[in-house]
């Protein structure tokens, strides 16, 4: 099968044919009809992601349908399924207590095993799958395995935004702008951040509240002009200092900070504004992924149509311009994500 290799870091993946993987006994092999390019991915790529060696194939956001199932498995061929990219254990300490993106345990395609950069992926422990709903497109269903479940648990699991509270969301890319659009199902009002203004005008036009842009003054006093005192919910969607400082910073007191963004590399220690935390009585929330039950709350908003995620997906490439999509990561990127669709190619 054809897939796209980390041969060395910061360089074009490889396109090779490798070996057809095989089927666990507890899950199933997919043919992958849809994979995101991820910001996750590209730490991986760049060397600061500590389990991402050459040989490597990415890909942690994808969809699929089944085309071989293990005799544990619970599915058969034939099955379109979507995957959160944490594949828990179900039975560790976390897992029992309904926090499978905690697991003890986890294993976690494109990082510590072959991932959906290629024609085919196992998934292993596939009681983490949940079906691809029949309304839903395959490139949509994609972006749903890291980006906006993850935005989804940010603002419901940990944050609890209610409706009429200030939600800020620092970083419009894939999480941020999942995480507004969310926000705003929610029944919140959004003011987002970026220092690319096509992309804050991307975001207005979705019927994002506001948009701030650094360059115009400090976030922290834009956002509190703007929402008479400073943001309820804050979400850091890009894991660098700038952005979190600016994300506890714009919060009223009792604020919840949720930090959505990866530090890893050389954002994993930074300095950060702790007398803003002691003096707001600031909450900090850490978050990565979502248990895999809670995707039938995520499935039911978008098939209700209550909200539309359909936005967020600005490009659908060809397997061998994954690696140019992972270099575009290097500086401020367009307005959208892209989502490999064609793995002839």
């Amino acid at each position: 099968m054809r897939a796209a290799v980390l041969k060395a870091y910061n360089e074009d993946l490889e396109i090779r044919e490798v070996p057809h993987p095989d089927c666990p006994a507890d899950g199933v092999v997919l043919k992958v009809l849809a994979c995101g390019v991820c910001r996750s991915d590209w730490h991986g790529w760049v060397g600061e992601h500590p389990k991402v060696m050459p040989g490597q194939i990415g890909g942690h956001e994808y969809c699929g349908e089944v085309v071989e199932a293990g005799p544990a498995s619970r599915w058969q061929v034939g099955d379109r399924l979507v995957a959160p990219f944490i594949l828990s254990c179900g039975s560790c300490p976390q897992c029992q207590m309904g926090a499978q993106n905690t697991c003890l345990d986890q294993r976690v395609p494109g990082f510590t095993e072959p991932g959906a950069f290629a024609e085919y992926v196992a998934v292993p422990r596939d009681h983490n799958l949940a079906r691809l709903p029949e309304t839903m497109s395959p490139d949509l269903a994609a972006g749903l395995g890291c980006r906006v479940t993850t935005a989804w648990h940010a603002l419901t699991g940990r944050a609890a935004l209610r409706g009429g509270e200030w939600l800020a969301v620092h970083g419009t890319g894939g999480i941020g702008l999942s995480a507004a659009l969310l926000g705003k199902a929610l029944g919140a009002h959004v003011v987002v951040v970026d220092v690319v203004q096509e992309k804050l005008d991307h975001a207005l036009s979705l019927g994002i509240d506001a948009g701030v842009n650094p360059d115009h003054g400090p976030v922290a006093e834009q956002i509190r002009d703007l929402t008479g005192g400073g943001a309820h919910v804050s979400v850091e969607a890009l894991g660098i200092e700038a952005t979190v400082n600016g994300s506890i910073e714009c919060l009223r007191p009792l604020g919840r900070h949720v930090q959505v963004g990866m530090p890893v590399g050389h954002t994993a220690q930074m300095q950060v504004n702790m007398s803003a935390v002691y003096l707001g009585n600031i909450a900090l929330f850490g978050t990565r992924g979502m248990p895999a039950w809670r995707y039938p709350s995520l499935l039911g908003l978008i098939e209700a149509g209550a909200v539309d995620i359909s936005p967020l997906i600005a490009r659908r490439i060809g397997l061998s311009d994954t690696g140019t999509e992972l270099a575009a990561f290097n500086g401020p990127t367009p307005p959208g994500v892209a989502v490999i669709t064609d793995f002839t190619r």
